[in-house]
């Protein structure tokens, strides 16, 4: 049975179809011009210079970690054993990509209120050891990247985003994403855009660009311009250039229905985020004194990917008695992404260490859990958790 007030519902009407038919139309379905199209429609929309598309936000976050390590660049480039700090609340595959590269992840709490970085903690977790920041912008909430850039102004630290919960996020009129050398998105179902399964990765670096799109697919030369970074300059000869590798890369390669659903729902995502910012806003002023439940503190301006909820501790009431009633009243709900991730057991695989304890990543992974938000009116839901009580 479907729930009353899901956590995600589809953004797509016949404009999306008519995409899918578009590209049954032309045969072709492996990367192509579409999604290329795609690719420079969201670089222009995000305000970057350069957007590569590809299979899924775990792999934006991948290939992305993959640029840092072939980068011939010593600025960005991140060798086996150096220490990248991240947050001890987000998606597993924010921190898989850099274990797989052999870095030494650094956890640090989150502040109770954004659900982003403890910015005091993490200055203080800031070591000659640390060479970069993945910082994550949690369910369409930006960092206060005013703060952060100050804490790593002058020093040889790169910054990174995973943006993957954020698409639409503003700060300072500028969009989350793009403060970092390299920004990722995912365009999931549940996302604020769906192409399926997709993800990208943007950037202003043009060498790290090249980068991507080698190591997106395969590793080889066929996609790089013909004056690249890599290589210097291809051959003109297609034949040479078809089985040339030159990075050890994967296939992360998008669909081009994937490309074609991307530029349908690019042309609406305007839409989308206003209406997710309305019902923001509605869910703030409903919110803001309840006596149950605190919520996320807006830094900038969310794009409210969901509704963050965290029972306080003063009720003596526990997540376990609440969660059942308000799925009875048709609330499908989840945690806060991973809750405290460093209480997994993969954590006994990966290198890394705890900056302190993880004291309020500890209470949300307890009395934390979110529910949907969406791109249309959701008064009702609105008013059925406002109105919930013990």
């Amino acid at each position: 049975m479907s729930a009353r007030f899901p956590l995600a519902t589809s953004t797509w009407d016949q404009d999306e179809l008519d995409a899918l038919q578009r590209v049954i139309a032309s045969d072709r379905y492996s990367m192509g011009p579409e999604v290329e199209r795609f690719e420079k429609g969201f670089a222009d929309w995000v305000g970057s210079r350069f957007a590569v598309m590809v299979n899924s936000g775990s792999s934006a976050n991948l290939a992305m970690v993959a640029a840092l390590r072939h980068t011939g660049n010593p600025a960005l480039r991140l060798d086996p054993g150096a220490e990248v700090i991240v947050p001890a609340v987000s998606w597993s595959t924010t921190f898989f990509p850099l274990h797989q590269y052999g870095l030494h992840l650094k956890f640090v709490d989150i502040d109770p209120q954004t659900l982003n970085y403890d910015l005091t903690a993490l200055e203080g977790a800031i070591s000659d050891r640390t060479r970069a920041i993945m910082a994550v912008n949690l369910l369409g909430n930006p960092n206060d990247f005013d703060r952060i850039q100050a804490l790593i102004a002058g020093r040889d630290i790169v910054l990174i985003e995973d943006n993957c919960e954020s698409m639409g996020a503003t700060l300072n009129g500028r969009q989350a994403g793009t403060f970092g050398v390299m920004g990722s998105f995912s365009s999931f179902f549940s996302h604020h855009i769906s192409t399926m399964e997709g993800g990208l990765v943007v950037t202003d670096d043009e060498e790290l660009y090249h980068i991507l799109l080698a190591v997106r697919a395969h590793g080889w030369t066929r996609n790089l311009p013909k004056f690249n970074h890599l290589t210097g300059e291809k051959s003109d000869d297609p034949f040479e250039e078809s089985f040339r590798f030159v990075l050890p890369g994967y296939n992360l390669r998008p669909l081009e229905m994937s490309g074609a659903l991307g530029q349908a729902q690019l042309a609406k995502l305007p839409g989308l985020i206003a209406g997710r910012r309305a019902n923001g806003a509605a869910f703030q002023q409903a919110m803001q004194d309840h006596p149950l439940f605190r919520i996320q503190a807006e830094t900038g301006n969310s794009s409210w990917f969901g509704f963050a909820l965290v029972l306080r501790p003063e009720t003596g009431i526990t997540r376990a008695e609440i969660l059942p009633r308000l799925i009875r009243l048709g609330f499908e709900v989840r945690p806060i992404v991973s809750g405290n991730f460093t209480r997994n057991p993969v954590l006994d695989m990966m290198d890394h260490s705890l900056h302190g304890q993880m004291t309020h990543a500890d209470e949300i992974d307890r009395n934390g859990f979110f529910i949907g938000n969406h791109h249309y009116d959701i008064a009702e839901a609105i008013g059925t958790i406002a109105e919930f009580r013990a």
